[in-house]
């Protein structure tokens, strides 16, 4: 499971799944030595942390950006349970999303500033697919059909007060009809753009993690599809 916290991505894991311990600029022991935040820098392995440990870290990244933090990785013992117990500690928000192909484009929108992919929080008895193709039509004004599942991303943010934990799935989707394509202002959306993998990973510099994530799995996917 990645979360994205103040566009930090960070990764829990069983402990034996942590095989190569040189791509870490810093590990942190949480038994021995507690979470100390002036070894939060570049990219963090934290082992033996409990769960309090993470709740704080993770309360501390959502509150404050920490500058110097590349990505945090928790090692446990119980990932499974570990998950269960971060889902408690948030209220859950779903949201869905899709990218659009056109032959070898897909279809960015930029909004407040940063390229991004459409997406947009489930309606009451609403499924992830339905939702990602009605806020994919709605903010485009374009026609697609419902491709496979690509992931699902995390991020937490604050919302009166309380800790949100929003859960976005993201699905290919293939263009039906672009002919009426236009942007939906009224939420903030300034452009939509057909861009090619190049321009794609260039764009998505001025994007969020989480979104070049999402791309990264898009093409891994296809990539599988094309080879199978």
């Amino acid at each position: 499971m990645k979360i994205f916290i103040n566009d930090i991505p960070v990764s829990i894991k069983k402990l034996d799944e942590v095989q190569n311990f040189e791509q870490y600029n810093h590990i942190v022991d949480g038994k021995r030595d507690g979470i100390d935040t002036k070894k939060l820098q570049d990219d963090v392995l934290v082992v033996n942390a409990s769960k309090e440990d993470i709740d704080k870290l993770l309360q501390l990244m959502t509150k404050k950006k920490l500058k110097d933090l590349d990505a945090v990785t928790f090692a446990v013992s119980k990932r499974k349970a570990t998950i269960n117990h971060l889902k408690e500690k948030f209220n859950i928000v779903e949201a869905a999303g899709g990218v659009v192909e056109k032959g070898d484009q897909i279809l960015l929108i930029h909004r407040l500033g940063k390229w991004d992919f459409p997406k947009g929080k489930l309606e009451k008895k609403e499924t992830p697919e339905m939702a990602a193709v009605r806020e994919v039509e709605e903010e485009c004004r374009v026609k697609v059909l419902l491709g496979e599942k690509i992931c699902a991303t995390y991020h937490t943010y604050i919302m009166n007060e309380k800790y949100i934990l929003k859960k976005t799935h993201w699905y290919r989707m293939d263009l039906i009809d672009d002919s009426q394509m236009t942007p939906q202002k009224e939420e903030n959306i300034d452009e939509l753009r057909w861009m090619e993998i190049r321009d794609v990973r260039a764009s998505l510099y001025n994007s969020y993690r989480s979104i070049r994530h999402v791309a990264r799995e898009f093409y891994k996917v296809k990539r599988e599809a094309y080879n199978s």
